[in-house]
């Protein structure tokens, strides 16, 4: 197993309080395998395995336990009297009225509750109201750079980034050795299961085609400005004719089952959060490879994905930073407050380099400045604007 050691150090800070535990994410993340690092670790702690209860949803050999009360009865029956118990419920989201059962089982002293939930029952908020006051959510991505080049790095660094863009940061797809066939095999299961299970069963969409469509153009579109009506305007163009308000209810369908991240923007000097032109981001660059083929993009706009995503991991609020008529790609908010990140391939041409500085140079505050790049140079600093390595950068400690 590949350790996950920023999502477990964030599991064990809430190990014990009275607050239910929910971790979501897409579907093969590795949720169901960090509650098994989980488990072991609190095996090594001396907890015995009789206070440890383990149920996934998915697995039929729970298909009794649909009903939330059959769910209840049986880890209740179960519990370790006068001692504490902890208890994992993998894709809780399967079972009907399961909040009854969650709340049932979070307001006894000796229940420690961790959830899992990935898929667009879920809508966004839900977890909010059903749950409200009661939990925390933990939310989890594919690995990192950092966490996929501590199991697969080939001793050449570019070589290792270009394989986890190509392969996926799906954990499972490490095991498949870099075979092309069986990455995408693997990765067309993930991506028919999120849409014809997750968002066409489950939404009662009618023409898979139109929605296949949307994240496709999506996927192409990765770090461009875009909204609902450019959106409209190019499917019409390619002779497909969507309405505005169904585009947006795929995109909310591909959102809340984390194929889709949307970034908002936020004017930097205004200091106001902007309602129009949003972007997006897909969760893995090997389901784009697996959606367009090896169609060529910009990468700076490749990277830019991996920085977003990165930044979610480091607990950053993210927005598309606006300066006048510039824009920074991130503006992120974090403890320690507000830094500005701009993501380029290459600074080695000056026109580029100005080009990527504009927009940071143009910003009177006094909050730090990073300019990430693939270029292998010395650390240097352009008025005070930090030009990092994206390698290093992505491979550094928070």
């Amino acid at each position: 197993m590949i350790k996950r050691p920023e999502y477990l150090k964030n599991l064990f800070s809430f190990k014990d309080k009275q607050l239910i535990k929910i971790v979501t994410g897409v579907r093969r993340c590795g949720k169901s395998t960090l509650f098994e690092l989980y488990q072991k670790e609190l095996l090594k702690d001396k907890i015995p395995s009789k206070q440890i209860q383990s149920i996934n949803m998915e697995d039929p050999a729970y298909a009794e336990l649909m009903d939330w009360r059959k769910l209840y009865d049986y880890v209740n029956k179960r519990l370790v009297p006068g001692k504490k118990n902890y208890v994992f419920i993998d894709e809780i989201q399967n079972v009907a009225d399961f909040e009854k059962a969650a709340d049932g089982l979070f307001i006894k002293k000796n229940v420690d509750l961790y959830l899992t939930g990935s898929n667009s029952k879920m809508q966004s908020g839900e977890w909010a109201t059903l749950l409200s006051g009661r939990y925390v959510e933990i939310h989890m991505l594919p690995l990192s750079f950092k966490e996929y080049h501590s199991a697969a790095y080939t001793g050449n660094l570019e070589e290792t980034f270009r394989n986890y863009l190509e392969n996926s940061s799906f954990p499972y797809a490490l095991q498949l050795d870099g075979d092309k066939k069986q990455i995408r095999d693997y990765l067309g299961g993930i991506y028919n299961t999120v849409v014809l299970k997750d968002i066409v069963e489950n939404k009662k969409i009618r023409d898979v085609s139109r929605l296949e469509s949307v994240i496709k153009f999506m996927a192409d579109n990765v770090g461009n400005v875009t909204s609902i009506k450019k959106i409209s305007d190019t499917m019409t163009s390619d002779g497909i004719k969507m309405l505005p308000i169904t585009i947006e209810n795929y995109l909310d369908a591909f959102r809340n089952s984390f194929i889709l991240y949307k970034i908002s923007r936020y004017d930097v000097k205004g200091k106001k959060y902007l309602q129009t032109l949003d972007k997006y981001y897909l969760v893995d660059m090997g389901l784009r490879y697996y959606l367009l083929g090896d169609r060529k993009t910009d990468r700076g706009h490749i990277l830019e994905n991996i920085v977003y995503l990165e930044l979610l991991r480091r607990g950053y609020k993210v927005y598309i930073g606006k300066v006048g008529d510039k824009e920074v790609d991130f503006a992120v908010e974090g403890a320690d407050g507000i830094e500005y990140y701009q993501v380029a391939d290459t600074l080695i041409q000056e026109k580029t380099l100005e080009r990527e500085l504009a927009p940071l140079d143009a910003i009177k505050d006094h909050n730090p400045k990073f300019i990430l790049t693939r270029d292998f140079e010395p650390k240097t600093s352009h008025n005070g604007i930090k030009q990092l390595n994206i390698f290093d950068w992505l491979l550094s400690e928070k």
